[in-house]
């Protein structure tokens, strides 16, 4: 280790630049929770738990802005009576 570091030409901010469509944050999870994605991940080879995380995200919000089964069903069944 050197007495001195010369950091003169050094650059601030992140050593990686952020993907384009990606925003850093940060987040606070549950133990439990990033524990179980971490191990996902390396049981899957090594993947990406953060990855993992933001699929599991992205399938919550599908399912919440789907039509019910149920509604499907009512709206179809009525189309069908009034069409009779």
């Amino acid at each position: 280790m050197e007495p001195e570091y010369d950091f003169s030409k050094g650059n601030r901010g992140a050593i990686e630049p952020v993907a384009k469509g990606k925003t850093r944050i940060t987040i606070r999870l549950d133990d439990d929770i990033l524990e179980w994605f971490r191990s996902e991940a390396n049981n899957k080879g090594g993947d990406n738990y953060q990855t993992s995380i933001n699929e599991a995200l992205r399938q919550h919000i599908h399912q919440q802005t789907q039509e019910p089964l149920e509604s499907i069903l009512r709206r179809v069944l009525r189309e069908e009576l009034t069409q009779n």
